[in-house]
């Protein structure tokens, strides 16, 4: 086989596998709320979807009522009731679309009249202790949600009895914080209540005092402050996204580099073949017999003369 062909045979393998890898199943894309995906209402939020470098189009949905638009950033500038649902991305590259986001749930607080947050049996405890965070509201709602600073999500809870939710706590050093909850009705999931006045559990024994915060209710600037952990806090999947699309695309780059050099390699050595054998064809053509010449019309009339 000659070298042109296998240079041309290194480059289909070689192009093959960039394509199967390329072919493969897309990475899915990560979906985020900033600065919190707890709104107050008439509050600015940016919903932002993220995919690896080189997508060719982003498409981000609202689940229920259902609607999409083919962008990678949805800017809300005053938060609406109907603003509040579920919404995912996904985003295409040729003719293939990736799996979708994770579901990004995006509430409207400040819907009702905040609940009220109290402790049993104190606001001071010891590691090894049990309390017991206890939130009610005077209206019928029936599910509920604690929030503790600094952590990534809520913890929700059904209502129990007089229109209160209990959340029971084995105190550690990391209960030290300050809470607040939200009641909703699980009939619209997504509209919750503002947040009750926080209240600071104090872990005695541990490194560090926390601080204290004000008793009166936070306006909507400080919820949203308060709550920012929600989305923010968890690792962007995004980097390994790129780090993976960037090693694809080096590992091509070398491929092709390398068929390319072995396609030259081959051109050259083909035609180094080609002038080396064509000085022989030349000698030959030199060599070969000339016919005889026709004979002249003067040698005939010396002829019939004599």
């Amino acid at each position: 086989m000659s070298p042109s062909l296998n240079a041309l045979f290194c480059l289909g393998l070689c192009l093959g596998q960039g394509l199967q890898a390329q072919i493969g199943p897309l990475p899915k894309p990560s979906l985020q709320a900033l600065p919190s995906a707890l709104v107050p209402l008439e509050t600015p939020v940016t919903i932002r979807c993220r995919g690896p470098p080189g997508v060719d189009l982003y498409r981000l949905e609202k689940l229920k009522p259902r609607d999409y638009k083919d962008e990678d950033v949805l800017y809300i500038s005053a938060m609406k009731r109907h603003n509040a649902g579920e919404y995912r991305c996904s985003y295409q590259n040729g003719s293939l679309w990736s799996p979708a986001s994770e579901l990004l749930e995006l509430v409207a607080t400040g819907v009702y009249e905040k609940p009220t947050l109290s402790v049993k049996p104190r606001l001071v405890v010891s590691p090894g202790e049990d309390v017991t965070l206890q939130c009610q509201s005077r209206y019928g709602f029936d599910q509920y949600a604690l929030y503790k600073k600094g952590d990534a999500g809520p913890h929700k809870r059904p209502q129990e009895t007089w229109y209160r939710a209990s959340f029971p706590i084995m105190v550690t050093a990391a209960h030290s914080g300050s809470y607040q909850c939200y009641s909703f009705s699980s009939k619209s999931p997504y509209l919750w209540s503002a947040p009750s006045d926080p209240l600071e559990l104090v872990v005695t024994g541990t490194s560090g005092t926390p601080s204290r915060l004000p008793t009166e209710a936070p306006s909507s600037a400080t919820e949203t402050s308060k709550t920012t952990t929600i989305v923010i806090k968890n690792p962007d999947p995004t980097t390994g996204l790129i780090h993976q699309s960037y090693m694809k695309e080096n590992l091509a780059r070398i491929c092709l580099g390398a068929v390319i050099l072995m396609l030259l390699v081959g051109f050259l050595v083909e035609d180094w073949h080609s002038r080396k054998k064509s000085p022989l064809y030349r000698l030959r053509a030199v060599h070969r017999p000339l016919p005889p010449l026709p004979p002249t019309q003067k040698a005939h009339g010396r002829q019939d003369g004599s």
